[in-house]
């Protein structure tokens, strides 16, 4: 399993409000599916990240593609894969 970081970049704020429930239901129901390792806002409101776990890089794209606010245009995507390092 690989690790992929989602940046979701503001681009319309008022939509973004509108869209907010299905976002998190959106969240909501991929980390009970197992595909989300962490996600949160940034507090300063610039957006947010998620950690979505997949086998590859067009998994992660396709399930981070399918956010209610990337789907609107309310957030932009940024997706990269992550080599998580865990301090020893």
């Amino acid at each position: 399993m690989k690790f992929f970081a989602a940046f979701l970049p503001m681009r319309d704020l008022e939509k973004s409000q509108e869209l907010r429930p299905a976002h998190v239901q959106f969240l909501d129901n991929m980390e009970l599916e197992g595909k989300i390792f962490a996600r949160g806002r940034f507090a300063d409101g610039a957006g947010g990240l998620i950690i979505y776990k997949a086998e590859s890089f067009d998994a992660a794209k396709k399930v981070a593609e399918s956010d209610p606010y990337v789907k609107s245009g309310a957030r932009s995507l940024e997706l990269h894969e992550w080599e998580m390092k865990i301090p020893e």
